[in-house]
């Protein structure tokens, strides 16, 4: 999604993510992927008082909207790239480029449909609004196997994966939504790898538990339904942790 909108999906308490982290991806890829496909808003609505656009720009406008846009993303790239000569970390260096940035997350959540109200509105920012939209339809269009207490919901895990036992098929998982944060996907997948990284996660002090949050198993039905975390009648691998 438009990485401007983050901070307003960052708002919706209930979900579990890992985000892309400006902090953890070299300066290089960002301006690479900036300069090559920016982020650009839906369109170019008038101001007026209130949190919502007014009429669009006229053809004309849109055009010189749309340069200025371009342009100021040009200079972000030029200042974040002397920073980078300089030798200034890319968790300072990325931050100029964060508004014409896309950006990737994993979300999972039992609760959507405060969210499908809220962003699916003609009152959203329409770019929140298109990638709710297009999360809505995954959503619906979607095939979901149920599972039984003690089977595991496990992201990022592939068919060659599941003949490793569950505790491991669990850390890999886990493992895997924190590579988020680096944008990593697209390389080949180590479960040797993804294990040691799990252990990093939940030996370091303190420990990074927000890729545990990704990998549940259904509850008992023993009087376990309430909230541990924030899913409704999951136990979280966290949790378990």
């Amino acid at each position: 999604m438009h990485r401007f909108v983050l901070a307003e999906f960052n708002t919706h308490r209930v979900f579990s993510r890992n985000s892309a982290s400006s902090r953890a991806i070299p300066v290089r890829r960002t301006l690479g992927r900036v300069a090559e496909d920016p982020a650009i808003p839906l369109g170019w609505p008038t101001e007026q008082k209130g949190m919502q656009g007014g009429e669009p720009l006229g053809e004309q406008e849109a055009d010189q909207a749309l340069e200025i846009w371009l342009k100021a993303r040009d200079q972000a790239i030029e200042s974040a790239s002397q920073l980078a000569t300089l030798g200034v970390h890319k968790s300072v260096t990325n931050r100029l480029l964060e508004p014409f940035m896309w950006h990737t997350v994993i979300v999972s959540s039992t609760e959507w449909e405060n969210f499908w109200g809220l962003r699916l509105s003609a009152l959203a920012q329409p770019e929140m609004g298109a990638v709710a939209s297009l999360m809505r339809e995954a959503y619906l269009g979607s095939n979901p196997t149920p599972l039984a207490y003690g089977q595991w919901h496990l992201p990022y895990i592939r068919t060659e994966d599941q003949d490793l036992p569950v505790e491991q098929q669990c850390k890999i998982s886990a493992a895997r939504c924190a590579r988020v944060s680096y944008l990593t996907h697209d390389g080949v997948r180590d479960p040797d790898k993804d294990i040691e990284l799990y252990d990093r996660l939940v030996t370091v002090t303190p420990p990074h538990a927000s890729p545990l949050e990704h990998v549940a198993t259904p509850c008992s039905g023993l009087g376990d339904h309430l909230h541990r975390g924030n899913f409704e009648g999951w136990d979280q691998l966290r949790h378990s942790v």
